[in-house]
């Protein structure tokens, strides 16, 4: 391997991201202010808060849990309304050269098309389908990303809507994840990403002796996940051809190498701003050059599935 380190350029379905690190959706919101920032701060590419068709509240405060290696959260996706997302996202647009992710939602298959359609005129560089939130309310009582039928409709009817490139967001809450990933694949998704949050799960205060979460019950994020996203992201690998963006617990430049090497494409960074703040993208960055560097690799695509 040449010792030459120039590169660190990933590709997300034809769309170039100059390096690895995505912000994962929800973290810093929707606002265009934050969003530039990241995009200032180096990552490769930014991802909204999912948009959704109508504004919606959320649950009552508490949402948020610290826990040992994560946090539990239960906002209930919360958002404006969709003219209002939709007017930070075209101001987002306007003013970053990094690649943008809109993610969002439908409370039907239908609406998801709907959707698609009516974010597709803000034209960010993707869309990101998530359907693997227990918090949407749907015509089929679960969240629309744990049946393989349901995820393909779903995923066919966002094509029909849009020529945007489509990411499907998939939960690590079900029996067997390749399933679903083939089916969103077969149905024509140009990327994946896993994992979303894992869980539910639950937090006492025994002083009270009552739950913490006002939802009483979270999704849990953080590096506690990561081993569950890392093993969720190689069998995705060996089971698909599109690519993947790989999210759960990375902190570090380590994290992420060991991500790429299970065969995701790009690396998502949530809860790990917490800790090192918006800077981390950037030393990330850093981190995974300086490992490169001390074993000989040029190129990033020569760590993604390195694993397998």
């Amino acid at each position: 391997m040449n010792s030459t380190i120039n590169d660190i350029s990933t590709s997300l379905a034809g769309v170039r991201l100059r390096n690895p690190t995505v912000l994962a959706p929800g973290i810093l919101g929707i606002t265009s202010s934050s969003l530039i920032r990241v995009a200032n701060s180096g990552a490769g590419a930014i991802t909204t808060k999912s948009i959704g068709p109508v504004r919606r509240e959320g649950h009552k405060n508490p949402v948020i849990v610290e826990v040992p290696c994560g946090i539990l959260n239960s906002i209930g996706l919360a958002c404006p309304s969709l003219d209002e997302s939709l007017d930070e996202l075209k101001e987002t647009m306007k003013r970053v050269n990094t690649p943008v992710i809109a993610s969002f939602y439908g409370r039907t298959v239908g609406e998801f098309g709907e959707m698609a359609e009516k974010i597709s005129e803000a034209k960010p560089d993707f869309l990101e389908a998530n359907i693997s939130c227990p918090n949407i309310e749907n015509e089929f009582g679960k969240p629309f990303g744990t049946e393989p039928e349901i995820s393909a409709r779903v995923t066919e009817v966002i094509k029909d809507s849009t020529k945007i490139p489509l990411i499907v967001k998939l939960t690590p809450n079900v029996s067997d994840i390749k399933v679903i990933a083939k089916a969103v694949e077969s149905s024509g998704a140009d990327v994946i990403s896993a994992i979303n949050s894992y869980g539910p799960g639950m937090v006492i205060n025994i002083e009270t002796a009552s739950p913490v979460l006002s939802n009483k019950f979270g999704g849990l994020s953080g590096p506690a996940i990561r081993p569950i996203a890392v093993r969720c992201v190689y069998e995705i690998y060996e089971t698909v051809e599109v690519p993947i963006i790989g999210i759960g617990g990375i902190q570090t430049g380590r994290d992420a190498i060991e991500m790429l090497m299970a065969g995701a494409s790009a690396v998502g960074i949530g809860t790990g701003i917490m800790e090192r703040d918006i800077k981390i993208f950037s030393e990330i960055c850093e981190e995974i050059r300086g490992f490169m560097r001390s074993k000989g690799y040029s190129r990033l695509n020569e760590l993604i599935g390195k694993a397998h």
